[in-house]
């Protein structure tokens, strides 16, 4: 699967798809590789970091579209973008609503 397209979009690549397309071959290497792509977020600038959020999304939208082709894979796309942009961003655009209380 090319992560790096994905992530880039139509957009020109960036450095710090590197780490994450590693964490999205190597499931087991995410938490190692957390840490590391938090502190590469903090020194982007503010334009690059919005272009950096909409990866994440990009990321979100693939594993939902595809999620039927394979559950597990687009499971661990979808963990891992929103976990990056929790840490990085402190929510998710695309959150679930909550359910309105009757």
């Amino acid at each position: 699967m090319d992560y790096q397209r994905i992530l880039a979009g139509k957009e020109k690549s960036l450095p710090i798809y590197k780490g994450i397309v590693a964490a999205l071959e190597h499931p087991l290497s995410f938490p190692d590789l957390l840490e590391p792509i938090y502190r590469e977020a903090m020194n982007l600038d503010d334009e690059t970091l919005d272009r950096f959020r909409f990866s994440l999304m990009r990321l979100q939208l693939y594993a939902d579209i595809h999620r039927n082709e394979d559950l597990e894979q687009a499971m661990h796309i979808k963990y891992v973008a929103q976990v990056l942009e929790k840490v990085i961003f402190g929510s998710l655009i695309m959150e679930p609503a909550e359910p309105a209380a009757d």
